[in-house]
């Protein structure tokens, strides 16, 4: 794989803008990304879990970025900072295991019977099959849905392959001519052909909620009123759509169920 040429005129506005900045100007600057991040994950979190207290823990990490970051290597700062930002936030709650395990038992079974029937069908599942497979009705179907909403939260660092390097991080190593294509030498291209695979296998409307949410930035309440849905039924589809992607990945990369 060719490796990404460097942007020169880029790495000298970053260098420029930089330099001219001390660390708590920067943080002030990038305070409301924060609590932008937070929120955002926040919004599929019990009401248990504090907004201040992920806010903390995610200046902590604006603060690490601000330590580490490195203009001349071409990355923008803002792209870095939200990568450790919701990185830090994701860590503080695994630290939590803020998810009952119940309800983490719950999600495990409904990726199994996911994975049994796309084998059986050659096809995305239909609810009404999942149900019957769950020997539940639909109604408790989705209400199971509803109870797992907030484990869907995926990170980098829940899909890609162990390493021998526990202290490796693709923003590290990233628009950087002297060091070894990441691509390359952990086969991040198949799993990102893998991923790439499963969302295209998702059906429409859930294809749809993931490309509204993750890339268009829209709220579930926001993504309801552009299809004509309940919020209630957007936080389903989103949650449908993640289990499927963490059975597809998980059987991609050789893992075992949780």
């Amino acid at each position: 794989m060719a490796m990404p040429t460097m942007d020169t005129g880029r790495i000298r506005e970053n260098v420029e803008s930089w330099e001219g900045m001390s660390r708590d100007d920067v943080i002030i600057k990038y305070a409301p990304m924060v609590k932008y991040v937070a929120s955002r994950i926040s919004m599929k979190l019990p009401q248990s879990v504090d907004l201040d207290d992920l806010i903390q823990v995610g200046v902590m990490g604006l603060i690490d970025a601000v330590a580490k970051f490195d203009p001349n290597r071409g990355i923008k700062f803002q792209t870095y900072a939200e990568f450790r930002v919701r990185g830090a936030i994701l860590d503080e709650l695994r630290s939590m295991d803020w998810v009952p395990r119940a309800v983490r038992q719950v999600a495990s079974h409904i990726q199994t019977v996911y994975q049994q029937l796309e084998g059986e069908f050659g096809r995305p599942a239909e609810d009404a099959e999942v149900a019957e497979r769950l020997q539940i009705s639909l109604n408790e179907f989705y209400q199971q849905l509803d109870s797992v909403r907030g484990i869907s939260i995926l990170s980098f660092e829940d899909i890609r392959p162990s390493l021998e390097d526990d202290e490796w991080d693709i923003l590290e190593v990233l628009a950087d001519p002297d060091v070894e294509d990441p691509l390359e030498s952990i086969g991040l291209r198949e799993m990102r052909l893998a991923m790439s695979q499963a969302i295209e296998s998702l059906p429409e409307k859930e294809r749809l909620v993931l490309t509204l949410y993750y890339y268009e930035e829209l709220t579930m309440c926001e993504i309801g009123e552009a299809l004509g849905l309940t919020e209630s039924r957007i936080s389903q589809l989103h949650s449908k759509a993640a289990l499927r992607m963490r059975a597809k990945m998980r059987r991609v990369l050789g893992k075992k169920q949780p």
